[in-house]
């Protein structure tokens, strides 16, 4: 048995026995009402024997009152047990979102390798909702398994060949269908990759839209998107294929079977062997067996669909985490020394830092990729291969990454803003950040807005023009007041007399904090007590940003070109 089979099993045991209660009660209810169906054929035959042959009206009238009972059940145990299935359904897939959300953000990262935002959103909408549907499933699967138990015993009754026959028919007929299901399940994994990718395609693209235009990239992108979004439609047309093929497969077996059993009561009706009545409720109860073998069919496919995006989930649910828990523990209130020892990560090579506590020192780093890894190591999203990083002299890969994030506010490039307004993204508690917005130049952004601070910013900040979104976003770094703070790249999309006043501005508001300014910006370099060169993944030089633009050519190149 393979790991992914079992964890996927135990998503699918989770969802079903955290709805225990409601999927009993409406296994309870559907069973009752699969029973009653099996019983009406039954009562009709009884019927025609005892009251219609025997002339007898009251008898009649008795049997009728009793059909009418029977019915009057059928009508409310059907609709409270799809009430509670559907229940059951619903609720473990908010359940499931809710543990596919909270790995998503575990502080210890690890759940987007190798899947993009789109993907993530599709596990946790379209698998978490066919895992759910199990529950809504499973009732009805029993409902009809009850339904055939009834009739069975109801055809023993009435002949021992006709109950022998449903009752040793139904469990290859049933090992069939689930045979039968295999292809499905293995289709359906397949279109949910295949859409999860194509969501997370259209979600990138979407999200660079306006750098696309930019660059003039939409017919690249165009296609990228056609070619993704046909192999999804590929995949979805294959999985339907594979349903349809399923779904006639299963009533094929299904019409032969109950073909087989109403060609075997006919036989004994002639032969003398039952009775007219009997042969009534054979025929009945042979095409009732309809009902239950078609919710056979539905059940199994749902399975099928369930157990294929359970595997889904629960890769997700079991991808280990990025950085694991730690019990060392930062001081209180922290100093803000921070100090690299020979650290290998990523694009890092035995990088030697030491940043004393309160100082405002400029990063200057060739390579992209050993600016994130920088990034990564100090706001504890990954720990280095080698060396250490010490914060007031404890190791960052001892510590608790939600107490790292405490005390480190690594303030990204390319941080979104939410919905909500221009306050409430700089400050979540309402609490004034007057001095991080005029700092970071925000308060500009605020006067030329209708309702100054009161203003609402759309999802992601889109009613903002890029520069407008990064002062915004640098407000909220500052205003967070965090012992160390950490941005790359805040100025990238201000003109010079904004980002000279937001240099001034950040270096007067985090005097006495140890700040750090991953940036080739002139501007904020100049306002750094020291700046350390990153080139080849090493520090290759350090020194005012003066002296190193005087001294240095490929200091001059990054910074000044």
């Amino acid at each position: 048995m393979t790991a992914t089979a079992t964890t996927s099993r135990s998503v699918l045991r989770q969802a079903i026995s955290g709805q225990r209660r409601r999927v009993t009660l409406a296994s309870v209810l559907a069973a009752g009402h699969q029973g009653g169906e099996a019983l009406v054929p039954v009562i009709i035959g009884v019927v025609i024997d005892q009251a219609v042959d025997g002339g007898s009206v009251g008898t009649l009238v008795f049997w009728l009152a009793v059909l009418g009972v029977i019915f009057a059940g059928l009508s409310y145990s059907y609709r409270f047990a799809a009430r509670a299935a559907e229940g059951a359904s619903l609720r473990a897939a908010h359940d499931l979102r809710l543990a596919i959300s909270r790995r998503v953000l575990h502080p210890g990262g690890g759940a987007d390798k190798g899947k993009l935002a789109g993907e993530l959103v599709n596990i946790g909408t379209s698998d978490a909702q066919r895992v759910g549907v199990v529950n809504a499933a499973l009732p009805f699967g029993i409902a009809a398994l009850a339904g055939v138990l009834v009739s069975a015993i109801a055809l023993l009754r009435i002949s021992l060949p006709l109950g022998l026959l449903v009752l040793l028919g139904t469990p290859p007929l049933l090992y069939l269908a689930h045979l039968i299901g295999k292809p499905l399940e293995r289709r359906s994994e397949a279109e949910q990759e295949r859409s999860a990718h194509a969501s997370g395609v259209a979600t990138d693209l979407v999200s660079g839209l306006r750098v696309l235009k930019g660059i003039g990239a939409e017919p690249a992108a165009v296609a990228r998107y056609r070619e993704t979004s046909q192999n999804s439609l590929k995949a979805t047309l294959r999985a339907a294929r594979a349903k349809a093929w399923h779904d006639g497969a299963v009533l094929a077996l299904t019409g032969v079977f109950i073909a087989i059993v109403a060609l075997v009561g006919g036989h004994l009706a002639s032969s003398g062997s039952i009775s007219v009545g009997d042969l009534v409720a054979a025929v009945g109860l042979a095409q009732f067996l309809l009902t239950p073998f078609l919710i056979f069919s539905w059940v199994n496919g749902e399975l099928a669909q369930g157990r294929a995006s359970a595997a889904r989930v629960a890769d997700l649910l079991t991808t280990p985490v990025a950085v694991e828990p730690g019990d060392g523990e930062l001081p209180s209130p922290a100093t803000g020394n921070v100090r690299f020892t020979e650290v290998t990560y990523g694009a890092l090579r035995g990088v030697d830092l030491d940043i004393p506590a309160g100082q405002l020192i400029g990063v200057v780093a060739a390579d992209p990729a050993a600016a994130t890894d920088l990034l990564d190591c100090l706001g504890r999203a990954g720990d280095p291969a080698e060396g250490t990083v010490h914060v007031d002299g404890v190791d960052l890969s001892t510590v608790d990454p939600d107490r790292v994030r405490e005390v480190v506010l690594v303030a990204a490039h390319d941080a979104d803003l939410f919905e909500g307004t221009l306050a409430e993204n700089v400050h979540a508690d309402g609490r004034s950040a007057g001095e991080a917005l005029a700092a970071s130049a925000a308060d500009e952004v605020a006067a030329a807005l209708p309702d100054g601070t009161a203003t609402a910013v759309t999802e992601r900040g889109r009613s903002l023009s890029g520069g407008q979104r990064q002062r915004v976003a640098l407000a909220r770094a500052l205003a967070a007041d965090a012992p160390v703070l950490v941005v790359h790249d805040p100025t990238t999309a201000v003109d010079t007399v904004t980002e000279a006043k937001i240099a001034t501005g950040l270096a007067r508001l985090r005097r006495g904090r140890t700040t750090i300014l991953v940036t080739t910006s002139p501007a904020l370099l100049a306002a750094a007590d020291r700046v350390v060169v990153l080139d080849g993944g090493r520090i290759t030089g350090e020194g005012g940003h003066a002296e190193l633009a005087r001294d240095r050519a490929d200091y001059r190149a990054a910074v000044l070109s």
